[in-house]
């Protein structure tokens, strides 16, 4: 990702949204050109020069310190995902390119698999770029739809935007289409030289205009807590919250569990679930006992 465009179109597209009303300005009658604040105005609200601001949002972000930052936040009236994401992008100003390698295969801890394992929920290991690296067997129950593609690993992004079952699959693909490019556009800002993450990117935007629209709109999210509503082509509709826990000792590594709310028919679908995977690993293990 080139940090000077990305800066540059992120700090546009926020400028744009905002208008004077909502900043606290005065309203005169002239005709604006384009929507939103002026460069002049975000400078005013930001305290500092326009030249400043100006230099800015050309995408110019070395050397600027924490509280410009912070002011230049509040002025565009950024949440906590946006700031985070104007930080980042500052932080890789700093930093010179790394050389570009081929992205090496991420390996997976057995006591995280163990884990995994643990959980009587769907549990699945994921990283920034929203590869699914590991589950336990409820999860990959679960997202049993993903697993028939065999490419790995296996990518919720790819998923979403090149595979036909997730239309049906998400029951609100267009928000859940909307959430995965927000977590990745954030994973940009943080890893703007992972290679794997801009091949995926290109390899989308090639292949999907859903895609190309959404990234294009510069939003970005925090993907840590919500409600997923899926349809499983054996237990049908399930409406499951999700908890992100992010591992210490692996900073690039995520678990993703879902539940269901107690006494709901989401719960008796999930018990369903884990009631006819329990059944098919039973049948798996004794098949390969008889052919042993």
């Amino acid at each position: 990702m080139d940090i000077t465009t990305e800066t540059r179109e992120f700090l546009t597209s926020r400028r744009a949204r905002i208008t004077p009303q909502q900043a606290g300005l005065s309203w005169y009658s002239d005709n604006r050109r384009v929507p939103g604040l002026r460069r002049e105005e975000v400078a005013t609200l930001a305290g500092m020069s326009v030249d400043y601001y100006t230099r800015l949002e050309r995408g110019n972000l070395s050397g600027v310190s924490e509280p410009v930052l912070g002011a230049l936040a509040r002025a565009l009236q950024l949440d906590d995902a946006e700031r985070a994401h104007l930080f980042d992008l500052a932080r890789a100003a700093q930093k010179t390119a790394p050389p570009r390698r081929r992205p090496t295969k991420q390996p997976v801890r057995p006591s995280l698999q163990r884990i995994l394992d643990t959980f009587t929920s769907p549990a699945l290991l994921g990283n920034g770029r929203l590869d699914i690296l590991a589950a336990n067997a409820l999860g990959r129950a679960l997202y049993s739809e993903m697993y028939v593609d065999p490419t790995r690993p296996l990518n919720s992004a790819r998923f979403v935007f090149l595979d036909p079952r997730a239309t049906t699959f998400y029951l609100d693909w267009e928000s859940a289409a909307t959430d995965i490019v927000a977590a990745l556009r954030s994973e940009a800002g943080r890893n703007p030289y992972d290679r794997a993450l801009s091949d995926l990117v290109g390899e989308l935007s090639t292949r999907s205009e859903q895609f190309r629209t959404r990234w294009a709109a510069h939003n970005v999210r925090f993907h840590r807590t919500g409600v997923k509503h899926l349809h499983h082509p054996l237990v049908g509709d399930l409406h499951l919250d999700f908890e992100r826990m992010d591992l210490p000792a692996d900073p690039d590594l995520t678990v993703f569990i879902n539940t269901a709310e107690p006494g709901s028919k989401s719960e008796e679908a999930l018990n369903l679930l884990a009631s006819w995977t329990a059944t098919a690993d039973e049948a798996e293990t004794a098949h390969r006992a008889d052919t042993a």
